[in-house]
């Protein structure tokens, strides 16, 4: 600020040295100027900068968000056709990862540290992982050193840790000794192993097969795995052990399909497996043959239990080799071999077939979502009123879902074949439609039995359900490898996915059945060794 004249100093010297001031101060103010303006531009550039994130990370997430939202209502709207279970996984991983990423951007693009999101209840951990308790004591304030502190509460946080998987070796020492004035050597008994004088516990032949059969993961994937801890297994060898898994576990699954038998109504499906063909080097089509039990939709008390059965045919003579003496309820998809198995007199006398309703549905679903049939669209949106009406009725005894679906569905069903059958003559016999209708209306007996028989499902999506996860195996897998590996896919498969029916960690039942199977357990106690018994 410039002084009053009557304010300047009478000493030229004194005079000078304000002038000299006052041009500092102006150069200080100029320079700092400077920097306000430059730093103004650079603020410029931030926010032009960040709107341009903003613009494209808000068009990468809507993106995002609306493939979710189509997949989420393929996905989980009532009974639309679907793509299979690994590929939506996929999908859906890749879809929050782009959303999480384009968040994180955003959010480092604000300035902040982390990005933001709505608070939200968090689900406690298991009880049984293990805690380890980190205590971060605050610094002693200035002015209290030497003061007791009182402790008068704390902010408790958890945070989920992992601990790769480790190896270890057991080392097993069986000492040697002999008394004095007495004659012989004394020793204990060497242990019983499963796989006789090789390397592996019970524990890594169950580890090595839950992760082939259970969880997708090929031998040759696990062979780099365990190399990255240093440890060379050979595939050929856990190849090996798995055989020798598969040998002792086979009466285990001929005792689930037996117990599956013994069941009012089962369901059936089948499944390619790709098998190398001896001597060729390329491979054929096997396959694998499904069969699940599951009583607890009309009310039933016995365990959900599925057994599969690898054969190199997909003939008739496999299904009915599989269910001789069966007496029954069939509920299958509209395959010839079962039509003929309730056809034929002898072993299988007395199984009676019922069809699938979601099979029927895909047919017309195809068209339907092409938008070349109207019909196809009407018949898709009769027929969700069905499974409304299924959620109504699931979990009651045979007598109460019978009489809600004589009230309820029994129309709806009857409509369905009306109108089928009058759209029939009038349309080309050559077209899609027309092959969906006639698919329907031959199985038109088996399809209706749900509806005076409340043990049967509208469809059998619980075999599907309990195949799907083979052919994930099957997909990561390439082919089965030989005969012989493909019937130890089927039995130790049938025990694994068994113990997740039932809710139990196939490693644990794996490891103690093996165990016990290793220590001589009885033939005529196998029933004790079924997943749905299972104690940790």
């Amino acid at each position: 600020m410039t002084s009053p004249v009557s304010q300047l100093p009478d000493d030229i010297d004194a005079l000078k040295a304000m002038i000299a001031a006052m041009a500092e101060e102006q150069l200080q103010l100029e320079a700092r100027n400077g920097e306000l303006e430059a730093r103004n531009s650079d603020l410029e550039a931030s926010n032009t900068h960040l709107e341009a994130v903003n613009k494209t990370a808000a068009q990468r997430i809507a993106r995002l968000t609306e493939i979710l939202k189509e997949l989420r209502r393929a996905h989980y709207g009532r009974r639309s056709e679907r793509l299979s279970e690994d590929q939506f996984a996929f999908v859906f991983e890749e879809i929050q990862i782009g959303i999480a990423a384009a968040e994180a951007e955003l959010a480092k693009a604000g300035g902040e540290d982390k990005a933001k999101r709505a608070p939200r209840p968090r689900k406690g951990f298991a009880e049984h992982l293990g805690r380890i308790d980190v205590v971060i004591e605050p610094e002693t304030p200035q002015g209290c050193e030497g003061l007791n502190k009182v402790l008068i509460g704390e902010d408790v946080s958890e945070r989920l840790d992992v601990i790769p998987a480790q190896f270890r070796v057991i080392v097993t020492h069986r000492p040697k000794y002999a008394y004095k004035g007495f004659d012989g050597v004394f020793q204990a008994p060497a242990p019983a192993h499963l796989i006789e004088g090789g390397i592996p516990t019970e524990a890594l032949l169950a580890h090595i097969a839950v992760a082939k059969y259970g969880d997708g993961l090929p031998l040759y994937r696990q062979e780099a795995i365990f190399a990255r801890s240093g440890v060379e297994l050979d595939r050929t060898v856990m190849a090996r052990w798995m055989g020798k898994v598969g040998f002792e576990l086979q009466p285990l699954a001929d005792y689930v399909l037996e117990r599956i038998k013994q069941a009012e109504r089962i369901f059936a499906d089948e499944t390619t497996l790709p098998t190398l063909a001896p001597g060729t080097g390329k491979t054929k089509t096997a396959w694998l043959w499904a069969y699940a039990r599951d009583d607890s939709p009309f009310g039933g008390t016995s365990p959900p239990m599925v057994a599969y059965r690898f054969e190199d045919s997909r003939g008739g003579e496999c299904v009915a080799r599989h269910l001789d003496g069966y007496r029954g309820i069939l509920q299958v998809d509209g395959y010839a071999a079962y039509n003929r198995l309730a056809q034929s007199a002898g072993a299988n006398d007395g199984v009676t077939l019922a069809a699938c309703f979601a099979h029927v549905r895909r047919k017309f679903y195809e068209l339907h979502v092409n938008g070349s049939s109207e019909l196809a669209t009407e018949t898709v949106t009769t027929m969700a009123r069905l499974w409304q009406f299924e959620d109504d009725v699931r979990g009651q005894a045979p007598e109460a879902r019978v009489k809600l679906r004589q009230e309820n569905s029994a129309t709806v069903v009857a409509e369905l074949f009306d109108m089928w059958e009058k759209e029939l003559p009038r349309i080309s016999g050559k077209s899609k439609l027309a092959e969906a209708i006639r698919y329907a209306l031959a199985r038109r007996v088996a399809l209706e039995r749900f509806l005076a028989d409340g043990r049967i499902e509208i469809d059998s999506n619980i075999v599907e359900r309990a195949i799907r996860p083979q052919t994930i195996t099957r997909k990561n897998s390439l082919f089965a490898g030989s005969d012989g590996g493909g019937r130890a896919w089927a039995t130790i498969a049938t025990m694994l996915q068994t113990a997740k029916l039932n809710r139990v960690d196939p490693y644990a039942w794996l490891k103690q059945t093996l165990e016990r199977i290793a220590q001589g357990w009885p033939i005529n106690r196998v029933d004790e060794l079924m997943p749905w018994h299972f104690k940790a």
